[in-house]
């Protein structure tokens, strides 16, 4: 049999991946059973499955068989929608009309207020009024010790893990995060060499003992931890909590990221975990979930010894971010308006969660932008990503959260980037439908 045979068949089943007829983790048909519906021989199907093997198209288990492997992205996890009419579930936003007039007022503001010297370089990651709003930023929800030296500016969330892991680790090295984490960090590991170990997860977080189990046996170098409203599954550590991860970090002289992004969520303010192990801990915060993701506005507060290493890190990378953004959050930070429109989506995301609660018939959280919902057992998660796809509904698969375990059988749904409540409802009662109804495979499967 030529080598164009086997070549021909390896595209034929690439095809059906990417059309979804095999969709993610679907178990390939046995040699003899592909080779008979192709009219070929046996070995001529092992021969495309090795060639898809090593394209990383599939993966082959002694004993269990060849399954397509999950091409998990960001484009994937978080996907704008192609048409309007799209019920959109899968982006982590706040609602953004509800604070498109204020923003559009306070960038207005801000251009009034340019002069030479914001228009020009500066050193210390950016200007200290704005390094200060983000100080006044962080401790309402939380964090102590901030200030306008260990306090740096970066463009996002995203920007500061991405400078914190090239910062603080070398390729080749490990970092721990929780077992279910946000895609992101995997992106940002993966483009820079870094390997992911997972850490398990409870109702109340990261669970500390396994947290030192992981440390022992895979020597990471830093500890990666979302502790309110972790994405994808809600879950808000309690204070006890935080002082066993602190705990446990201190013991092992480690470093921890503590990535707060939705710490303005939580009904009062918790007490960060950095503020137990201030020169171990490095905390991030930011405006892009509670007021708007185009600001790129984040505060990383730093060790005392890192202030230097980080400033240097930020002037490499981008100099600085841009201070037109940062003039406008100062603004609203100072006005106390940035912590009126915060608690704006905190109450309109706790509305949300009801209503979803009423639809889906299912307990997520009193509030937060997401719900990490389980599938019926009959649902496959890429396959089910699919057919909601089809009707126009966008949303994330739970195994796209996915670092090491078994698979979750959940969707993540984002209650907050669909605009008109309505709309949700409407969207929201599709995807009920279509949970309840009855997939059935092509029947040579």
């Amino acid at each position: 049999m030529s080598d164009a045979k086997f070549k021909q068949i390896a595209k034929t089943i690439e095809a059906r991946i990417d059309s979804g007829e095999y969709p993610a983790k679907f178990k390939l048909p046995p040699h003899r059973a592909l080779a008979y519906e192709l009219s070929t021989t046996p070995a001529t199907v092992a021969k495309a499955y090795q060639l898809l093997v090593d394209k990383k198209r599939v993966e082959s288990f002694v004993g269990r068989g060849t399954f397509v492997c999950v091409q998990a992205s960001l484009s994937e996890v978080i996907q704008p929608a192609d048409d309007e009419q799209d019920y959109n579930f899968s982006i982590l936003q706040p609602c953004l009309l509800q604070n498109l007039s204020p923003l559009r007022d306070a960038m207005m503001q801000a251009t009034e207020q340019l002069n030479t010297q914001l228009m020009g370089y500066t050193e210390h990651s950016g200007h200290e009024s704005h390094r200060l709003a983000g100080v006044v930023w962080a401790k309402h929800y939380g964090l102590i010790g901030g200030n306008s030296d260990n306090t740096l500016l970066t463009n996002g969330a995203q920007h500061a893990l991405s400078l914190l892991i090239h910062a603080l680790t070398e390729p080749g090295d490990t970092i721990a995060v929780e077992s279910l984490t946000y895609p992101g960090i995997m992106a940002i590991a993966k483009s820079a060499g870094r390997h992911v170990v997972g850490v398990q997860l409870d109702d109340e977080g990261m669970c500390p003992d396994d947290l030192q189990q992981v440390i022992r046996l895979n020597r990471p170098k830093l500890v990666i931890v979302v502790p309110s409203h972790q994405n994808p599954t809600g879950i808000t550590m309690p204070p006890a909590r935080r002082d066993e991860i602190a705990n446990v970090i201190a013991a092992n002289n480690i470093w921890l990221i503590e990535d707060d992004i939705y710490g303005f969520l939580n009904p009062e303010p918790i007490a960060a975990i950095s503020n137990r192990i201030p020169q171990l801990s490095f905390h991030i915060s930011g405006l892009s979930k509670a007021i708007s993701p185009a600001m790129r506005c984040g505060f990383l507060k730093v060790p005392d010894s890192h202030i230097a290493v980080l400033q240097a890190y930020i002037r490499a990378n981008i100099w600085l971010s841009s201070p037109l953004n940062y003039i406008a959050a100062a603004q609203l930070i100072e006005s106390g308006e940035a912590f009126q429109l915060a608690e704006r989506q905190r109450q309109t995301a706790i509305k949300r969660q009801q209503m979803a609660k009423e639809l889906l018939g299912y307990q997520g959280r009193e509030t937060g932008f997401q719900l990490w919902w389980p599938l019926p057992e009959h649902w496959q998660q890429e396959r089910f990503v699919m057919e909601a796809k089809n009707k126009g509904l966008i949303v994330s698969s739970g195994s796209y959260f996915k670092v090491n375990g078994e698979d979750p059988h959940h969707i993540r749904l984002s209650l907050m980037a669909i605009s008109s409540e309505q709309r949700l409802q409407q969207g929201l009662i599709m995807l009920r439908d279509l949970a309840k109804s009855e997939f059935v495979m092509n029947p040579h499967f």
